[in-house]
């Protein structure tokens, strides 16, 4: 146990040697927390629209003004040519263009129906899937208030409507960084781990101390232990600071048991450790490390579930995404902070990430060999 000391005592005197380190290892991940909140986000809150209204009546002018009064969009043009709005679209300019043909008013009036166009860029299927379900909600609430100003009031009286009381669980305000914040906490915790496991034996071959490591009786166990514990306890610090961070800027829901979040967060962050060292091991240069470490990473990250669902996935890669830790890791996170569940409700991925810790721990250990 002492010679495991006197390792984790090396590795931060190490670490805190460096005057970058400790930055990189706080101050960075912090700073891009409060970057990714609000840039990583699906919503859509300046939808750019050209208006086309041919018809220039009272209802065109209310449909325009639904548009208007949305959250979701902007009018960047109006204008009586197809052309011009279609060029704006080709440039960039607009997201979607709105058309209103000419006798629009008079064929709701006449005839209880109309037609108006909508054109989408839809080079971002994503984008433009949800421009399409923003724009059909504004033109169905314009629908049923034309109904009801064309319908006499004593058919109304005689009209039964079905009440709704829509009720959010968990995200009542259906706020996207309340989503976010768990899942961009995981992704920093695992880079900073990662990379800095991944590149910790290799930098010893680099300069040269591996060898006086490798002459003494330290047995394996021991060497990586003492490897590993000071970045996990880094680690740990670094999520409960996030917590805190989120808590303060962004009014996180804490709503589960803290406890059961470091207790699944201590043994992710051994399966991450454990994978980094691994790859330190079989890698000669911080270089090779630090690209192997970024060529799972990728995958790991985008088939996490962060920025798209899985259950999306084509099956072969939700199949394959079952050896994805952070899915998991995300997973729970997600439950305990923003549901409230038990350890009963996350029993599954916690102890898949269990097995997963006790595997990359078992391969860094029977990889590393004491050779000078």
């Amino acid at each position: 146990m002492r010679t495991v000391l006197y390792i984790i005592q090396k590795e931060f005197i190490q670490v805190f040697r460096n005057r970058m380190m400790v930055p990189i290892i706080f101050v960075v991940p912090l700073v891009q927390l409060i970057i990714l909140v609000h840039a990583a986000t699906f919503e859509m809150k300046n939808i750019r629209m050209a208006v086309i209204d041919l018809d220039m009546s009272g209802s065109s002018r209310k449909m325009i003004s639904k548009f208007e009064g949305s959250p979701f969009y902007v009018i960047a043009q109006s204008t009586f040519s197809c052309q011009e709005a279609e060029k704006a679209m080709k440039k960039g300019d607009v997201d979607i263009i709105l058309q209103i043909p000419r006798g629009f008013e008079k064929q709701l009036i006449r005839n209880e129906k109309s037609k108006v166009q909508l054109v989408i860029d839809a080079i971002n299927g994503a984008t433009a899937g949800l421009i399409n379900a923003y724009s059909m909600m504004i033109i169905l609430d314009f629908n049923r208030e034309t109904l009801v100003d064309l319908v006499q009031p004593q058919m109304i009286a005689n009209v039964k409507s079905i009440n709704t009381n829509v009720n959010f669980w968990y995200n009542p305000k259906l706020n996207y960084k309340t989503y976010m914040v768990p899942g961009i906490l995981v992704l920093l915790v695992t880079i900073i781990s990662l990379l800095l496991s991944g590149m910790n034996i290799v930098r010893e071959k680099e300069i040269g101390t591996i060898e006086q490591i490798n002459v003494t009786p330290i047995r394996k166990i021991e060497f990586v232990a003492g490897k590993l514990i000071p970045f996990w306890i880094l680690a740990m610090l670094e999520l409960a600071f996030g917590l805190i961070l989120g808590k303060i800027l962004f009014n996180i829901p804490i709503i589960g048991s803290i406890w059961l979040i470091f207790l699944s967060a201590s043994v992710f962050l051994m399966v991450i450790l454990g994978f980094g060292l691994l790859v330190s091991t079989v890698t000669n240069t911080q270089q090779q490390a630090m690209l192997v470490s970024f060529f799972f990473m990728v995958i790991f990250i985008l088939m996490s579930g962060l920025f798209t669902s899985i259950e999306s996935m084509p099956d072969w890669a939700q199949m394959l995404d079952k050896l994805n830790p952070l899915a998991y890791f995300i997973r729970i996170m997600r439950m305990v902070m923003l549901k409230g569940s038990s350890f009963h409700d996350i029993r599954l991925p916690f102890y898949s990430l269990l097995v997963y810790a006790l595997i990359s721990i078992s391969l860094a250990v029977r990889r590393y060999r004491k050779i000078s």
